[in-house]
């Protein structure tokens, strides 16, 4: 018996065929190499794009510590990353569950039977007076498929694909969530900054508004430039609550990015001016931006987990190999199942060659190879989509530093107006026209400032996150 065993169980040796898609190229185009030249706004620092510049946690190059807590707090406790790893560990052990099917299955059982028969088959037993009888059975079962044709191998490179899929996509998940929330984290400062300008151009007409009236008391103006500033201050105030309400969004938001409740206190949140914009920035060389973005990464193991299925479908279509054997005891008494003449043992080897299944196997191996070439076209959008995010990114990037040059410039010459202008009203010689242009363009030129500073923060999370920018586990 143990010779035999052997020598079925000797067919695991042999070599499966390997038959499925061999070219699993999507033939993905890549753009060619090529270094960006230096931002060198007049009135902000310069960015310079650097090839060993860290991607790596890169939210640390805007040198906050108060960013840094709430990434890590986000790290531990949003939502969506838990959501990830919960499918990553689940792939993985049905993965794991897979590649069992690989080796034998063996499987023990054992059965205690207690019966009466009836008189009229009595003789069967071998003690005709015996009607009542216990029978215990013992056994072991062994089951093997040889993967001859390479199908429970594609299989489990199916499986195992899938969970790589979702490694990949748990790293996305870190990347989307880290910068949704940096970019969030610098919205609200802008917006809190934005309010701290519309209360100050609400102070100054209002100032502008006293002024008027006390000089229409003096009959210096009359009530329709009394009433232009009313209008203008009204104006103001008006502009107020909307920029309140999208800095309390904006708390909501990184609230739920960090897995607190809408209306939780907050840990401290960094101001707009105590972020600094990175002056190195990282180079994306093609293959570098490929083998870096997980999203790209994920497709990849897409099309590895279809060509697994392609080899699968066509494995099916091909003979497969059964073996098994089973080997165990009966007898009357426990003690006695393994005595002599009391063991028994059965070898079975059995081969299965589908015929007829009215086209379904093969309409299958075409389902896999369509999902195929749907994974190497969804490869192919990967790649590109993340070339257009870096080109978006630097694009923005230059165009920033040109708006923020053109901001800076509006604001000093605003503020200059401004300040001649109450200069000019406290002595009497200017017009409510003019005084009006003058705050109403103040008010203008801040806000677009602060835009500015905002938006070149903001491109520059855009650029790390176009070129993969990673995120060390936690030690």
């Amino acid at each position: 018996m143990t010779r035999t065993l052997a020598l079925l169980l000797a067919c695991t040796s042999v070599a499966a065929c390997t038959m499925g898609p061999r070219d699993l190229d999507a033939h993905a185009a890549l753009p060619p190499a090529a270094t960006p030249a230096a931002i060198t706004p007049a009135s902000g620092p310069a960015q310079a794009f650097v090839p060993t510049a860290a991607t790596a946690n890169w939210w640390t190059a805007f040198a906050s510590p108060q960013l840094d807590a709430l990434v890590v707090e986000a790290l531990a406790r949003n939502n969506d990353i838990a959501t990830a790893d919960a499918a990553l560990r689940q792939a993985r052990e049905q993965a794991r569950a897979t590649s069992g099917s690989a080796l034998p299955q063996v499987d023990a059982g054992y059965q205690a039977e207690r019966t009466r028969v009836s008189d009229a088959i009595s003789p069967t037993i071998a003690n005709q007076n015996q009607q009542l009888y216990t029978l215990h059975t013992a056994q072991v079962n062994v089951g093997y498929t040889v993967d001859l044709f390479g199908g429970v191998g594609s299989r489990i490179r199916s499986a195992r694909a899938a969970a790589e899929v979702q490694r990949h996509r748990l790293d996305a998940a870190r990347t989307t969530v880290v910068a949704n929330l940096v970019q969030a984290v610098i919205q609200r400062a802008a917006l809190a900054e934005q309010v701290q300008d519309a209360q100050l151009a609400i102070a100054v007409n209002r100032d502008i508004l006293n002024a008027l009236l006390k000089r229409q008391r003096l009959g210096d103006v009359g009530a329709a430039d009394v009433a232009t500033q009313q209008t203008a201050l009204a104006t103001a105030e008006g502009a107020l609550p909307p920029l309140i309400r999208q800095e309390a969004h904006q708390r909501v938001v990184i609230a739920t990015l960090l897995g607190r409740a809408a209306g939780e206190p907050l840990p401290p949140l960094p101001e707009l001016s105590s972020l600094t914009l990175p002056t190195q920035l990282p180079l994306a060389l093609p293959s570098d931006l490929v083998a870096r973005r997980p999203d790209v990464q994920a497709a990849r193991a897409e099309l590895e987990g279809a060509g697994a299925d392609v080899q699968t479908a066509i494995a099916a279509r091909l003979p497969s190999i059964q073996l098994s054997a089973s080997a165990g005891g009966s007898a009357q008494r426990f003690g006695d199942m393994f005595k002599s003449g009391n063991p028994f043992w059965t070898l079975l080897g059995g081969i299965t060659q589908p015929l007829f299944h009215a086209g379904a196997l093969r309409h299958q191996q075409r389902a896999a190879e369509a999902a195929l070439d749907g994974a190497k076209a969804g490869y192919r959008t990967a790649v590109l989509q993340a070339f257009g995010d870096v080109s978006d990114a630097l694009t923005g990037l230059e165009t920033d530093a040109t708006a923020l040059d053109a901001a800076t410039r509006a604001r000093d010459a605003a503020g200059q107006a401004l300040t001649f202008a109450r200069r000019q009203l406290a002595l009497g010689s200017v017009g409510t026209l003019a005084l009006l242009n003058a705050t109403a363009a103040d008010a203008d030129a801040r806000e677009q400032f602060v835009q500015a500073r905002a938006a070149r923060l903001i491109d520059t999370v855009a650029l790390y996150t176009a070129v993969g920018g990673a995120i060390e586990p936690s030690r």
